[in-house]
């Protein structure tokens, strides 16, 4: 009898409200099988390139802060490759067999462990792209403040850090903070989102730290990017090479970009059901899904086609060789350059007025005449 009601219990806790099988949900278009075969076959090739290209370039680099930016790269790259392997196998697995998830997963372990993938194969890419805005912040805007010798180990670390974060955070529903529950089309599960209790602190500490994450990596890349802007158009532009501190920031930005346009519709949907008190749309919430999906397939063509080597075969009249791809735009350098001095020389002039006055003795300094 004890374990019978313990069975149910677990049964309701992850079945209920939501009861499969949704039929009146699947005749939807975008609940339609072919959406999830595809997308998962485009991003599965898609991250395959990726990460051949990356072990190539890794091999072939020379710079240290190169192989660093590289390392996270490469984290994320695996994240979103095991994340389409892993949720997209289960997806197609269920379109192609329509399994019971009661018959084979009475006690919701199936289910929880694919809730738990979707945070963490969720969260895991935002917080690497907010972790890779903080190292590019870090070696463009403070190079001195990181170490020359600083062991490759130690960027794995981090990686293997984020991973941890997005690990501890997907297992707190198991814990009691938060529900895993089977969701419409009845292929997939996903944490329970309710403006109650441990479901809606859960759903809004999901929310609030990915778009917190987006919120850093647009922060400091925008610092990293004005910084840039400013070595390479500056007087002293040619003494060093910024052609990779370029290239990594563009990859980088796109990066941003996509992510920003891809999860922010659903976070912002999540966060404002559970805080309006609103019933789930969970029509709205399979459509911002997609949008999601498009980031890992989108992710991967960014660095396998910004890149110089492939830049220069696209256009190889241009010199992408020179000591800064900023030289490819030079009314744009020229314009940067002029704004920049002419602010510089401006401030230079009010410091030598204020200095002057100051040092111009009490005698010579006339009062004004008065009025008549």
């Amino acid at each position: 009898m004890n374990t019978t009601n313990s069975s149910f219990k677990n049964d309701t806790n992850c079945y209920s409200p939501n009861n499969p099988p949704f039929e009146e949900f699947e005749s939807r278009s975008i609940a339609r099988p072919a959406y999830s075969a595809i997308f998962s076959a485009l991003g599965l090739t898609s991250h395959f390139i990726a990460l051949v290209v990356l072990l190539q370039s890794f091999r072939q680099t020379h710079s240290r802060s190169r192989s660093f930016f590289l390392i996270f790269l490469g984290g994320l790259v695996v994240t979103d490759f095991m994340g389409l392997l892993v949720t997209g196998s289960i997806v197609v697995s269920f379109h192609i067999t329509h399994f019971n998830w009661r018959t084979i997963d009475p006690n919701c372990h199936f289910c929880n462990f694919m809730g738990m993938s979707m945070v963490f194969y969720g969260l895991s890419p935002l917080l690497l792209g907010a972790s890779m805005a903080i190292e590019r912040f870090i070696g463009i805007n403070c190079p001195f403040a990181r170490s020359s010798t600083m062991p490759k180990r130690r960027t794995i670390t981090m990686v293997l850090m984020v991973w941890l974060i997005a690990g501890c955070i997907a297992l707190l529903p198991l814990m009691g903070f938060g529900r895993y529950h089977m969701q419409k089309p009845g292929s997939w599960c996903f944490f329970y989102i309710s403006s109650k209790g441990n479901d809606q602190a859960f759903s809004l500490l999901f929310s609030l730290v990915g778009l917190f994450s987006i919120a850093l990596s647009f922060l400091l890349n925008t610092v990293s990017v004005v910084t840039l802007i400013k070595v390479c158009c500056g007087k002293n532009r040619k003494q060093r090479r910024r052609d990779y501190e370029v290239e990594m920031m563009v990859q980088l930005i796109l990066i941003m970009i996509i992510a920003t346009v891809c999860w922010c519709p659903m976070l912002v949907f999540i966060a404002y059901t559970v805080l309006s008190t609103a019933n789930l749309n969970e029509g709205n919430l399979l459509l911002w899904l997609r949008f999601v999906t498009w980031n890992q397939i989108l992710d991967p063509w960014v660095y396998i086609l910004f890149r110089r080597s492939v830049l220069k075969r696209i256009s190889p009249r241009l010199d992408w060789s020179r000591g800064s791809i900023m030289t490819l735009y030079p009314s744009f350098s020229d314009t940067i350059r002029r704004f920049t001095q002419s602010s510089i020389r401006t401030q230079a002039s009010d410091k030598t007025d204020e200095t002057a006055i100051a040092d111009t003795p009490p005698s010579t300094l006339k009062p004004p005449l008065p009025s008549p």
